[in-house]
């Protein structure tokens, strides 16, 4: 008798045993794709300028999924939400300042994400991405190009991508004039992961 030769007394022993060989194979090739990211290594930032002088704040605390299969690049996907709160310009007056209404609204709005929508290989490990971004409560199509390498035997993501600020009413009222911050803002991530 045969694995798949099945009698009403063996029948679901042996099902079990296949399902068991099946889901053994299965399995591991869709984890195989979905990375882990490393947190200590990674960093968010948004740069942008206050009257005409660059600068760089930090997001303290994110989360990444990056389900990515070296041999096909274009089935990638990407989720990032970044933890509002955890935006940090050097200066705790400063912090509590972009956390009010006008600003971010942490209150009402602590998290920011970013879903991808398709990534698109070029050459030699640079991609375009695109796909929502979420800030405020609003959310908008973006696009951005994103550099992959491998480092230390690990991938690492690198990408910029530009916004303004206005488009997600970060800013309201008196802050809507941009000759104090500008109106365009770069958000930057590195990622590494395995």
């Amino acid at each position: 008798m045969t694995l798949f030769s099945l009698s009403p007394a063996t029948a679901p022993r042996r099902l079990a045993v296949v399902s068991s060989l099946a889901l053994a194979i299965f399995i591991p090739s869709l984890a195989s794709a979905v990375l882990k990211t490393d947190p200590a290594g990674s960093s968010v930032s948004a740069v942008f300028k206050q009257l005409n002088v660059p600068v760089e704040a930090k997001f303290r605390k994110f989360s990444a999924q990056i389900d990515f299969d070296a041999a096909k690049p274009a089935a990638a996907k990407a989720t990032v939400e970044i933890d509002i709160p955890s935006f940090d310009l050097g200066d705790p007056d400063y912090n509590k300042e972009v956390l009010k209404k006008e600003w971010f609204n942490a209150a009402q709005f602590p998290k920011a994400s970013f879903v991808s929508s398709a990534i698109t290989p070029g050459a030699a490990g640079k991609f375009t991405v695109a796909g929502k971004l979420t800030i405020k409560g609003k959310t908008t199509d973006v696009s951005f190009p994103l550099t992959l390498k491998q480092e230390a035997g690990h991938q690492v993501f690198d990408g910029a991508l530009p916004i303004k600020r206005l488009t997600f009413n970060i800013g309201d009222g008196e802050w809507k004039d941009t000759s104090v911050v500008a109106d365009e803002v770069i958000i930057k991530f590195h990622v590494v992961a395995s």
